[in-house]
């Protein structure tokens, strides 16, 4: 088998494990697939899993931990996530304009936002 043929999951280091779940499952509405073991919490997401695990270096990437395809929907899952408390980033970025809180270059439409621990997600039009 190579690397290739096999399946890959995003992981996340969380510090708090019971927030990590609060705002994965409630605030995101992602599915809890997995829980029974004390140190992480498996999501499924679309056709593939979210591994959220305590760490003690949660939050310390500076770049972006996951990315989130969502088609012609980011406008609308933007909003969703705004209702229920979610705050966008905002960088500046050459060749790149904004609208509200979404960020345009080119064809490609990209929000922000990071989790309680400063984990950073994005939502693409991919």
């Amino acid at each position: 088998m190579k690397l290739g043929d096999g399946a890959a999951t995003a992981t996340v280091g969380v510090r708090d494990r019971d927030a990590a779940r609060k705002f994965y499952e409630g605030t995101l509405g992602l599915t809890l697939s997995k829980s029974d073991d004390p140190e992480t919490l498996v999501f499924n997401t679309g056709g593939s899993t979210l591994l959220v695990y305590r760490s003690q270096y949660a939050g310390t990437n500076e770049a972006t931990a996951v990315t989130w395809l969502v088609g012609d929907a980011v406008d609308e899952v933007v909003r969703a996530l705004k209702a229920k408390g979610v705050t966008f980033e905002h960088y500046d970025m050459p060749e790149t304009k904004r609208e509200g809180d979404i960020h345009i270059a080119g064809g490609r439409r990209v929000a922000w936002f990071k989790d309680p621990d400063g984990n950073i997600h994005s939502i693409v039009n991919g």
